[in-house]
């Protein structure tokens, strides 16, 4: 399903993006019945300059019963400057968590690397099958723990937000991603659909809540300004990157 055009970018990221990606399509294809997703126009692969670097943004994006859309993004800018974004919407009428993955690294290393499973409820927990899976996975050690940004409130108590200090840490990471994403896919595929509306309405305030925060990240919105424009770099945080139901 997954041809050797839509591998391209990987190849040439940090090793561990590479893992990563891998890893995701993986566990998708193993546990949801996934198909392709529409990207919108001209918003799958796009190149641009970014002070002199050429910019790449590889765009790839499935949908699946209880998803409405699960989109993996890598990017790459120059020699420099690698990074895989993961975020998979659930439809609203599955009251899911939103699970996210970042990397973002160079030649130097991964300097960030966070995963969570980000609750939707208006009182900010994840659904009991979530919380009791998630707090019996093993304890895990980093040496350089980071802090989450201010608008941050979106996380849960298991988001983990590291920069990986040596290649342990960084197996250490990836297979802590891999536990997540396992979890979400096997309680998701067992769920039922929501049939009251104003449920549903709570899902979609949850997810657009969510979507609103991330929109906060001036990081990526500088660097999509800076190469494409404020307009495009609008659109695209609002249409690609955090899109929700209205």
């Amino acid at each position: 399903m997954l041809n050797s055009m839509q591998t391209s970018l990987r190849t040439r990221q940090h090793p561990l993006i590479h893992r990563l990606a891998d890893s995701i399509e993986e566990i998708w294809q193993q546990h949801l019945d996934i198909s392709p997703y529409s990207v919108p126009e001209g918003l799958g692969y796009v190149e641009g300059h970014l002070e002199g670097e050429r910019l790449i943004i590889e765009n790839h994006c499935y949908q699946a019963l209880q998803f409405r859309k699960l989109h993996l993004e890598l990017a790459q800018v120059g020699n420099g400057l690698d990074i895989l974004h993961c975020v998979m919407f659930p439809n609203p009428e599955y009251a899911l968590p939103i699970f996210g993955t970042d990397l973002v690294g160079g030649r130097g290393g991964i300097s960030a690397a966070i995963a969570d499973l980000s609750p939707v409820s208006s009182d900010r927990t994840l659904p009991p099958s979530y919380s009791q899976q998630l707090s019996v996975l093993s304890g895990l050690e980093f040496s350089q723990p980071r802090a989450l940004p201010e608008w941050g409130d979106i996380f849960s108590e298991f988001c983990l937000f590291v920069r990986p200090g040596n290649s342990q840490e960084e197996d250490r990471f990836l297979n802590r991603v891999r536990e997540f994403l396992t979890i979400h896919c096997q309680i998701a595929s067992q769920q039922t659909p929501l049939t009251s509306n104003l449920d549903i309405s709570k899902v979609l305030a949850g997810q657009r809540n969510y979507c609103t925060k991330q929109q906060q990240n001036d990081k990526t919105r500088r660097v999509l300004e800076k190469s494409f424009g404020e307009e495009w770099a609008d659109r695209y945080m609002t249409t690609m990157l955090f899109d929700y139901v209205a």
